[in-house]
């Protein structure tokens, strides 16, 4: 499934991009993250719960920067599972930013997400509505921290 989304920022490129690379920033603007454990530079370890259909899942996930081009342009691979085995998590992850503006950037993403076991019954409609309620939640989070 892919999910692609765009959202603007009234900050420098350089501090979103700063902003995004640090994953203790990113992590308390995803929705129901509980817990983010950096390993390395290009490594994190998160915890995110999540309400699906009638299941609440709690994704124990791990997520590696694999391209990175400063300040422009950003992929990173997850895989995780839920820690009551409800099911898998695979994601591919592009982010790329664009100045739009004096101080304004434009932040695009696109998210190839693969989910298996129970997770996986719920279909891509009801899977598609969620991550992109969370992509949207998500978004406003980072502008406001980031326009604050």
């Amino acid at each position: 499934m892919i999910v692609e989304e765009k959202f603007s920022v009234k900050a420098p490129i350089q501090k979103v991009w700063d902003f995004l690379l640090d994953p203790n920033q990113v992590g308390a603007c995803v929705p129901g993250c509980e817990k983010i454990e950096k390993l390395d530079d290009k490594t994190y370890e998160s915890v995110v719960k999540v309400k699906v259909g009638f299941i609440t899942v709690k994704m124990k996930s791990k997520t590696k920067i694999t391209e990175m081009e400063p300040p422009h342009h950003l992929k990173s691979v997850t895989e995780g599972s839920d820690m009551l085995k409800a099911g898998q998590l695979y994601q591919e992850a592009v982010m790329d930013i664009k100045e739009i503006g004096e101080n304004e950037v434009e932040v695009s993403y696109k998210t190839d997400i693969r989910v298996v076991g129970k997770l996986a019954t719920f279909g891509e409609k009801i899977m598609r509505s969620k991550a992109k309620k969370m992509g949207e939640e998500f978004a406003k989070n980072i502008k406001k921290k980031l326009e604050a």
